[in-house]
This record gives structure tokens, C-alpha cells and sequence, in this order.
């Protein structure tokens, strides 16, 4: 199938970009990397009347450390974030996720901001960003703003970002060096989205008790959740294969999945509550080498 018919922008500059969302509003869409956007047009669930292609604003394609933060462009590429040698060493779980995310092809023109504003509930990327508590910039006619990844997400595909606001940066303060984290994702075949997934930040004290925790899942809801009930049962305690079973019987309990074709509810519900056992346990055994090293 063939997408409907529209009419095809692609500024060169930021502002020229927020300009043209004002303008057309409901009408427009962006194309970011349009790994979501295009197949969608195909099949004609989407019918944006204007594409605004942002491809051509290289001033959002980067990846740096700046003032205890990594701040990363929202052009910036999953294969960038991947490879990125910067990444590994300050926040290995972004890359891991960048890793995990569909096939060579998707990877090489995917973004980390496309992905985000796409909000698919079983996305890679905001399990992420929530353990790491990111920040999204964002830009439009009434300035910039700031906004929590805690409060990013709304529901499936929506997030908090107005019709002509542009996702332009996110900011992931870094955590302390003897801090330690892991994403995993369990998927019905390599590269597919999530059937759950768990991302988890973890620190640890002189005396080995998690000082410092952050926990983002995907599979428990319409949106990717921050498991903050799971947080706090952490905080403050040594953690024992005691503790982290408790912990997967909290998520279990609060869950409320999604039922589709990757699984019943009751079948996901297990699932990440498997897959935030094998993360925290992860995550501490990380944390325990780098206390110890």
C-alpha cells in the first residue's frame, strides 16, 4: 500500500523547523528517522497532510559530556549511541538498549528522540531513561521547558509534548563511579519489541547496602513504568536473592499489561517480573566488581 498524499518540508535549521509546526499544527508530522512513521503512513494509519523531515538540522545529531550530565541530540542515531565509546563507559545500559533495538538496517536510521516521542509501550528507550530519572528539552514557539522523564509519558503513543513542541535533547545526569546498571529485554525473536523489559541503576555503599537505585520497566502498562514502589523497597538494604524475589513479586502484583499477540496478561506479568529479578541481580553483581575493584 502506498501512503496518502502529502506535501514534503525539510528545513535546515531549528527555529525554521518550530516555525513550521506553528503554521501547519495537526496537519504536520516530523520525520525523525521514521522507523514508526513511515511503515505507518504505508498502511495509511497515519495521514500526515505536511512532513517536516528534520533529518537536514545537524545541530541535534551529537553525543557529549558536559557538566557532570551526557547529553545526547534527539537526531542522534541508535548505532551512534551503540558505539559510542563515551556511552559504554558512563551509561552502559543506553547502549545495551540501543543494541537491542530491531535490526542493522533500523538501527542505522532510528533516533533516540524519534523513538521516544513514538512512546511505543514496549519501546526500548524509556525503561531507560526513566531508571537514569532523563530529562527531555524540548523547543517550541513559547520557549523551552524541561520535562522529567517520570512525567514523559502519558499513555500508548502520547506523551506530554504539545503539537508544536521538537524533543531536542536528552540529559542523563551521571551517577556516582561505583554505581552499576543493566537493561534486559525479553522478545519473541531477535530485535522485536519488548514483551517486558527492565532497566535498573544501582549503587552501593561501604558497607554494601544499595544506596542508589533507579528502576524502569516496559510490559506492565500502556506506558513504560518507573517501578518506584520496587525503588524504595531496595533503598537502604543490603540485597539478597530473597529481597530481589520480593521485589519481582511487587512488580508482578502491580502490573497491568497489555494483552495482544505477544502474550496474555497473566503470561507478561511473569515475564517482567523474571526479567527485574535477572536485572537487579545483574545490576548488584556489576555494582559488587566495581566496589570491590
Amino acid at each position: 500500500m502506498y501512503p496518502a498524499s502529502f506535501e514534503y518540508l525539510a528545513p535546515t535549521q531549528l527555529a525554521d523547523a518550530i516555525e513550521l509546526l506553528r503554521q501547519y499544527g495537526d496537519d504536520a508530522k516530523l520525520l525523525a528517522g521514521g522507523q514508526s512513521l513511515v511503515p505507518m503512513m504505508k498502511l495509511r494509519v497515519a495521514r500526515p497532510k505536511v512532513l517536516i523531515d528534520i533529518h537536514r538540522i545537524g545541530a541535534l545529531n551529537y553525543i557529549r559530556e558536559e557538566a557532570g550530565a551526557i547529553r545526547l541530540g534527539a537526531m542522534t542515531r541508535h548505532v551512534q549511541i551503540e558505539e559510542s565509546s563515551l556511552i559504554r563507559e558512563k551509561i552502559l545500559m543506553l547502549a545495551e538498549a540501543a543494541s537491542e533495538i530491531g535490526d542493522t538496517q533500523v538501527r542505522n536510521r532510528g533516533t533516540i528522540g524519534g523513538a521516544l516521542v513514538e512512546a511505543d509501550p514496549c519501546g526500548d528507550y524509556g525503561a531507560v531513561v526513566l531508571a537514569l530519572n532523563g530529562q527531555m528539552k524540548c523547543l517550541g514557539p513559547r520557549g523551552e521547558r524541561i520535562i522529567p522523564a517520570a512525567d514523559f509519558f502519558t499513555f500508548a503513543y502520547t506523551t506530554t509534548l504539545e503539537s508544536d513542541e521538537i524533543l531536542t535533547e536528552i540529559v542523563i545526569s551521571l551517577a556516582d563511579k561505583s554505581s552499576a546498571g543493566v537493561y534486559l529485554k525479553l522478545e519473541k525473536v531477535a530485535g522485536d519489541f519488548a514483551i517486558a523489559s527492565a532497566a535498573v541503576q544501582l549503587g552501593l555503599d561501604s558497607d554494601g547496602a544499595c544506596n542508589e537505585i533507579g528502576i524502569g520497566v516496559t510490559g506492565g502498562g500502556t506506558v513504560p513504568q518507573k517501578a518506584l514502589s520496587v525503588e524504595s523497597l531496595l533503598r537502604g538494604k543490603t540485597i539478597t536473592s530473597a529481597l530481589i524475589d520480593q521485589a519481582g513479586q511487587l512488580i508482578q502484583e502491580s502490573a497491568e499489561p497489555i494483552e495482544d499477540l505477544r502474550g496474555s496478561a497473566a503470561y507478561k506479568k511473569k515475564a517482567l517480573s523474571a526479567i527485574l529479578r535477572r536485572a537487579i541481580a545483574e545490576s548488584l553483581r556489576r555494582a559488587e566488581t566495581l566496589r570491590s575493584s
